[in-house]
């Protein structure tokens, strides 16, 4: 029978900051995960250090062709081009239909060739090939996906027609009809699914980084002791504002999941009420949450490697693999910076519909509810006078409903500017990016994790043992990213003098402060186990050096001589024997 207490964890130099938290972390990983999800994960956890499949040696450096073995795939995404197009309009990859046939897929030049599938090297069988639709009327159908066969199953030989490596051609591929896929509609939850991606990765080097912080002692008030560098300011200030965005992107991401599954159901029950509105609304959603939740962890992940010194840079630590597997988040499934284009003109459409046809702003998933007082909001101003007002969620809430009702007015006003100069709408549009458009998308979605957030920490059904904890996160996440935006706060007049920046600043070190006793057991709620984490210095005894030292000494074949230990010795030049030939 399965435990279902949320298991202790070891003991050791962390104890003196789990003691000191203010809250239980098992009550934040019940209310976080919920217990069905724990406890699955748990089973998971286990299975996989119990598979002699995942069993390595500490420090292995497992070579990229036993890699490429264990990780292959047996299906694939075929969607991109060697020729990338910036819109699934133009993809050149031809699907014929013929009737009561089949169908017959053709890339009419190498350009077409999908490129960019990681998983189509040289085991896959089977592709989800993205297609324009041609019946033999000659009529296009847009964009579909097809369920296509790449090699033989059993001698993993290419299928006639198909030319397959690490990209893939079709020559008048002949494809049974039955296998005739949806159209497309699944990159917006793709986006989604990024989003959580990117936040696993930035989970798992928080918990490295903050454990290894408060382990490790440097420097201290007197030449006899050291404290745990987790007491300086500079390293809160460093690492809990990203620990505070964890917090906030897993609520945040949750909740998109739940609003794309909603879709998902709308769509398969035909419910055609607002199936629309929501499609359009995940698809601002899922590409501004991709650039936030990709571009937070890029961030978050190189400074926890900075803040760990040289132990960060070493390999077995991890936090180089973390890092470099986050980067294709920013790129794959469309740049971030193009994404964002998306989210703004859904933004604009609002506001001009809104103009033009006196539509009441109103959102199935409420993103853009308040815009429909964007004349009040305007009016506002930043009103808070001391540390304490500012330490409350609702401060940088308001802020930011100033800051996107601002933004979306600007970029209206730029767009109408560069259109009346004479720009084409697509020359007036690119015009419009920097210090605009981009800076709305980003303002949108960081409003909307920030909106959720709030929401959470004053719900009644959130425990009341968490919330202090979850409002200190919240308000310390909602003003560090208010932050980044001090220029337009300042440009639109919502702050003036000195006195806003000065109190924000002072309320995120107050936070991170404050939060500074409660990281571990925080870190903690997230963090998988040490089998699943793999980072010496990220243990949860926190015996750090222990580990380092175990690890190193348990490598393959550590204390042996190089295999090449003659060529070195062989020839080696005499001290002394080369002279300067000038």
């Amino acid at each position: 029978m399965m435990n279902r207490d949320v298991a202790d964890l070891p003991s050791g130099p962390l104890d003196v900051y789990r003691k000191k938290a203010s809250f239980s972390w098992k009550d934040m990983v019940r209310f976080i995960d919920g217990e069905d999800v724990y406890l699955f994960k748990q089973h998971v956890f286990r299975t996989l250090e119990n598979d002699p499949l995942f069993a390595r040696q500490p420090g292995e450096d497992v070579p990229i062709e036993k890699k490429r073995e264990l990780n292959f795939l047996r299906y694939l995404l075929g969607k991109l081009q060697l020729k990338l197009c910036s819109t699934c309009r133009v993809l050149c990859s031809v699907s014929r239909y013929f009737l009561k046939t089949e169908f017959v897929i053709n890339s009419p030049d190498f350009e077409a060739a999908k490129f960019w599938v990681g998983n189509l090297g040289k085991t896959a069988t089977h592709a989800v090939v993205y297609a324009q639709l041609y019946t033999p009327d000659q009529v296009c159908h847009g964009l579909h996906s097809f369920v296509v066969p790449l090699r033989d199953p059993k001698t993993l030989l290419a299928l006639p027609g198909v030319l397959v490596t690490a990209h893939c051609l079709f020559c008048l591929f002949q494809d049974p009809k039955k296998r005739f896929g949806a159209s497309l509609g699944a990159l917006s939850g793709g986006r989604v699914y990024i989003t959580r991606m990117a936040l696993i990765n930035l989970k798992l080097a928080l918990t490295v980084a903050i454990r290894f912080s408060a382990a490790r002692r440097q420097f201290g008030p007197t030449d006899t002791e050291e404290i745990p560098v987790l007491e300086y300011q500079l390293q809160q200030w460093r690492l809990i504002p990203y620990l505070a965005a964890a917090y906030a992107l897993e609520n945040f991401t949750k909740s998109i999941l739940m609003n794309f599954v909603e879709f998902q159901i709308g769509q398969m029950l035909k419910d055609n009420s607002d199936t629309a509105g929501m499609g359009r609304e995940i698809h601002a959603i899922g590409c501004s949450s991709k650039p936030l939740g990709s571009w937070t962890a890029q961030r978050g992940i190189q400074e926890c490697r900075e803040a760990c010194g040289g132990h960060g840079y070493l390999a077995m630590n991890r936090l180089g693999d973390l890092r470099d597997d986050n980067d294709p988040n920013c790129t794959y499934e469309g740049d971030n910076n193009v994404l964002l284009q998306q989210t703004s003109s859904y933004l604009l459409s609002w506001l001009h519909a809104k103009q033009r046809d006196g539509v009441r702003i109103e959102s199935p998933f409420h993103t853009v509810d308040f815009l429909e007082e964007s004349q009040e909001i305007l009016k506002s101003r930043f009103t808070a006078l001391t540390v304490d007002d500012c330490v409350d969620s609702a401060v940088p809430l308001a802020a930011y409903k100033w800051l996107v009702c601002f933004l979306l007015e600007e970029s209206q006003k730029k767009l109408e500017q560069e259109r009346a100069s004479g720009n084409d709408d697509f020359e007036a549009r690119n015009n419009c990016q920097v210090y605009y458009c981009r800076s709305l998308a980003m303002a949108y979605i960081e409003h909307t994790c920030l909106q959720r957030f709030h929401e959470l920490t004053t719900n009644q059904d959130t425990p009341a043992g968490l919330r202090p904890v979850l409002r200190k996160l919240c308000a310390l996440y909602g003003l560090w990213s208010l932050s980044s935006h001090m220029a337009t706060l300042y440009q639109g007049s919502y702050w003036s003098g000195r006195k806003p920046a000065e109190l924000v600043q002072m309320a995120i070190l107050t936070l991170c402060s404050q939060l500074k006793d409660d990281a571990v057991a925080l870190v903690d709620v997230l963090a998988p186990t040490d089998f699943i984490l793999n980072s010496p210095i990220g243990c949860a005894d926190g015996q750090i050096y222990n580990h380092l030292w175990s690890t190193v000494m348990q490598g393959s074949k550590v204390l042996e001589r190089p295999s090449w230990w003659k060529e070195f010795c062989s020839d080696k030049p005499v001290l002394g024997s080369l002279r300067p030939k000038l």
